[in-house]
């Protein structure tokens, strides 16, 4: 998932984080940070997770793009922050939950969250989300997304068939029976026109 899509629609739906919402994230450094301004977030990608293949003659796959938002909070007065955690826990919700990141995606999910610290100076909260898209195209005119769809993009054209058919019955009596003697019955071909 592109992080450009992600951090605009925070940037312009939080206004309680405006411009104090950054990409990356070190929890093991975040809670010493007393430079930044607070409260803010960082957004940092998770994993992703794939489902099985569901299909026979072509690829396609269910993608999980799973992500994170850290709350960085001052934690001087506890009740406050945790109030303060309240109300941009909804927040976020409000503007990721629904959105859609990219064409291709599924709307974004909420998948959880959890207190990382609450000290006597910074509180840090973790939120999760998904949103789903499939790997494998829909039609062949778009693009090749598997080494498959780009291997059956260069084969060319079916442009017609010819058939022949061999009977089993009447069996020649000097051959193993039951089977195909090897004398064409019946030969038919058709063009095939686009």
């Amino acid at each position: 998932m592109k992080l450009s899509a992600v951090i605009n629609q925070l940037q312009s739906q939080c206004p309680r984080l405006s411009g104090r919402i950054l990409a990356g994230i070190n929890l093991d450094t975040l809670g010493g940070n007393t430079s930044q301004p607070l409260p803010a977030a960082y957004w940092a990608p998770i994993n992703d997770l794939a489902s099985g293949n569901t299909a026979q003659n072509v690829h396609r796959q269910t993608i999980r793009d799973r992500f994170e938002v850290a709350l960085l909070l001052d934690a001087s007065n506890p009740q406050q922050a945790l109030d303060q955690l309240h109300d941009l826990r909804a927040e976020l919700w409000r503007a990721l939950v629904g959105f859609k990141p990219g064409a291709e995606y599924n709307p974004i999910q909420y998948d959880g969250g959890e207190l990382v610290s609450f000290d006597a100076t910074r509180l840090l909260y973790r939120l999760r989300f998904f949103a789903e898209f499939q790997l494998g195209r829909n039609l062949p005119g778009q693009p090749a997304e598997t080494w498959h769809e780009r291997e059956l993009d260069g084969l060319p054209s079916l442009t017609g068939v010819t058939v022949r058919v061999d009977a089993i019955d009447p069996a020649d009596p000097n051959l193993k029976k039951p089977g195909p003697d090897g004398r064409l019955e019946l030969t038919f071909s058709g063009e095939l026109k686009q």
